[in-house]
């Protein structure tokens, strides 16, 4: 699924992307300023999440209650080597019965079983071209 959408449109980018959701991981590839964050809190809104939602950066991950399902949210860019996921328990995470939404996910694919890819490219200062891969199975 491809689609373009402005930025102010974001809610309803997220409503598509969750009615063609085929599973509960979801890896996020784009360039820094893309706009991964802004999407994934309009996810996290989408899921039922009233909580503040904020960019993992320096935790490594935020976990979100919503009233809908549970929301892990991975920013993995500061993340080096394989072993750091180790560090932080990435493995028990992700049996979790949680939405699973990973930005800069390149180390954590050996520990994915399934995943699609959200791929967001920038057209303009407020346009979005948005790529949603199906189900990868490793």
């Amino acid at each position: 699924m491809e689609f373009t959408y402005k930025l102010s449109e974001i809610d309803n980018a997220a409503a598509k992307i969750l009615a063609h959701l085929k599973s509960q991981v979801l890896l996020f590839n784009a360039p820094m300023g893309a706009g991964k964050t802004t999407l994934i809190k309009a996810l996290c809104h989408q899921l039922g999440v009233t909580d503040e939602i904020t960019s993992p950066t320096f935790s490594l991950v935020n976990e979100y209650k919503g009233s809908k399902v549970d929301v892990m949210h991975f920013d993995l860019y500061r993340i080096e080597h394989t072993e750091q996921l180790y560090d932080i328990g990435f493995e028990d995470y992700l049996i979790k019965d949680a939405f699973q939404l990973i930005e800069w996910p390149e180390l954590a694919m050996p520990f994915l079983s399934e995943y699609q890819e959200l791929t967001i490219e920038i057209i303009d200062s407020s346009t979005r071209k948005l790529s949603l891969k199906p189900v990868q199975k490793d």
